[in-house]
């Protein structure tokens, strides 16, 4: 595995998703120590917090260009080498707010929206290419962005303990809990799937409890 990051970590490939040039030569690093692309995770995005009238269109642009675009530029350039796999899979990472309106998250909302859609027609052109194109849609997560978040609102522990209450199992989602998912759809194990988007999401898109 090769994990692509804006900043030298241990193994990593330094890329900016924001930035073809960077993508292209990120690619080529990976087949010039590799040989081969067998499976594309698609995990890059950052948070907008506001509704619609909140952020001016340069935000708007910035936000779509790493979470939709990011991912159209890092699957135009993986492509060639995933069309030589005899079981490609690319995995994008979406969101619960793809489906269900929160509060203050228009701009998010709308990004993770396109991701969804963006899936489903990358693995209606793909499919008969042999190339798996799904998506996991993960709910409130326990991370470091999240924290952030919280740490920033005016009562941190009120906000958590409302943001626990919204989910059904009465917890955040955990990192490794999202990353199963992800595994799950880019192995063969999911071989017969394709163009689908996995909710994990505690419960929050699909029951209700109270």
């Amino acid at each position: 595995m090769v994990v692509f990051d804006r900043t030298p970590v241990d193994g990593s490939v330094v890329c900016d998703v924001a930035d073809d040039a960077s993508v292209v030569a990120g690619i080529a690093e990976v087949v010039a120590r590799h040989d081969r692309i067998d499976i594309l995770i698609n995990n890059a995005g950052i948070g907008a917090s506001g509704g619609v009238e909140d952020n001016d269109d340069a935000e708007w642009l910035r936000v779509y260009d790493v979470n939709v675009l990011g991912m159209v530029r890092m699957t135009r350039a993986a492509l060639p080498h995933l069309r030589k796999s005899p079981s490609a899979s690319i995995v994008n990472t979406g969101s619960i707010v793809q489906d269900t309106g929160l509060v203050q998250r228009a701009l998010y909302s709308a990004s993770k929206g396109a991701v969804s859609s963006l899936t489903r027609a990358m693995a209606a052109d793909l499919v008969k290419e042999n190339i798996r194109v799904n998506a996991v849609a993960p709910g409130t997560a326990d991370t470091p962005w999240v924290a952030r978040l919280l740490d920033a609102a005016d009562d941190p522990e009120a906000a958590r303990a409302a943001l626990t209450a919204r989910q059904p199992i009465g917890r955040l989602v955990s990192p490794d809990e999202i990353a199963h998912g992800i595994a799950y759809l880019a192995s063969p194990l999911s071989a017969s799937t394709t163009g689908t988007v996995l909710p994990i999401d505690g419960g929050l898109h699909s029951i209700r409890v109270f």
